[in-house]
């Protein structure tokens, strides 16, 4: 099944395409045998080998919605990107569908660095990665491990371990609350069992109510029909996470050795954004001279997902320009 990817191959992004920069689709295979669909958009002049980056998230998308904006913004200012679905999403390969976890999203951005590594117009020595939403989190957990990550941009970044084991802002940080997720995670695993399918999650809800914290209506805005991205294989769109699968996270620490992330971090957050503590958190613990965490006043979560008036591009570009060599 891996091995006979569906990939469409006419434009279906929620962004527009930029005529400056060349796209093709790309498949490779990661550790854990499971193929993995991406765009690749490289700039249409150039000399030489490229600098390259990969470009995941956000949690819940797919790479025809956020990354791929970002990839197409790195190619049109000469930087060969791709953006790539994970394993168990969108066009990449892997059942059940609707599966994550810690250790298999981080590989899948090692499976993209192994990919940009081998090209033959990519410098192996100047390639980084790109972050954002909850692979904001895998990007900083795989530039801990990947020594071949020359530098990383986060953006708009979710600890998605923290928010599973302790609700938002940390409200319910208790043993007891832990292990009542646990059982009911546990309890769901025996259902699945016995029912022979994954029970799915419902996603965002339909319709907006009054008493919704900003960040909800910022979500169905992005993800739902009608909304500004929404995308018939992206789980954020259409719900579909199967409901067991967030035990891994529930149960592991990100970061584990964030301190001894060695190469240039950039991290982009929104001043309004509901997330913010976890960006600022996860800097806190980054150690070296190399590392910035750059706040964009007026700028909630979802912002940085697809406002130019908000997102900074030169900004990112010029970064890697910087520290990919």
């Amino acid at each position: 099944m891996n091995n006979e990817l569906k990939l469409t191959q006419e434009w279906d992004k929620a962004f527009p395409k930029n005529d400056a920069v060349n796209h093709r689709k790309v498949t490779f295979t990661n550790h854990f045998g499971i193929k993995l669909a991406a765009d690749l958009y490289e700039p249409k002049h150039y000399e030489g080998k490229l600098m390259a980056v990969a470009v995941g998230g956000p949690f819940g998308a797919v790479k025809e919605q956020v990354s791929g904006l970002y990839a197409q913004e790195m190619a049109a200012r000469g930087i060969l990107a791709i953006a790539f679905d994970p394993s168990y999403m969108g066009e990449s390969g892997g059942e059940p569908r609707g599966i994550n976890s810690p250790e298999l999203n981080t590989e899948d951005f090692q499976a993209a660095v192994d990919f940009l590594s081998i090209q033959d117009n990519v410098d192996p020595e100047k390639v980084g990665i790109i972050g954002i939403c909850g692979w904001g989190g895998f990007a900083l957990n795989t530039a801990a491990i990947d020594t071949r990550i020359k530098a990383t941009a986060i953006v708009t970044m979710y600890d998605l371990s923290r928010v599973h084991a302790k609700d938002y802002f940390d409200s319910n940080d208790t043993e007891e609350a832990r292990y009542q997720k646990r059982k009911a995670l546990s309890d769901q695993r025996t259902a699945d069992a016995r029912n022979g399918e994954y029970a799915r999650t419902e996603g965002f809800p339909e319709t907006v109510t009054d008493d919704m914290p900003q960040f909800l209506k910022d979500y169905i805005a992005f993800y739902n029909k009608g909304g500004r991205a929404y995308h018939p294989r992206s789980i954020g769109s259409n719900g579909g996470w199967a409901a067991q699968t967030m035990t891994s996270l529930l149960n592991t620490k990100l970061f584990a050795y964030a301190e001894e992330i060695r190469t240039p971090i950039l991290m982009i957050h929104g001043a309004e954004a509901h997330s913010l503590y976890f960006a600022k958190t996860a800097f806190e613990r980054l150690t070296g001279d190399n590392k910035e965490l750059m706040i964009i006043p007026g700028a909630r979560h979802c912002d940085l997902y697809y406002n130019y008036d908000y997102i900074p591009f030169d900004k990112i570009g010029k970064f890697f320009e910087d520290n990919l060599h």
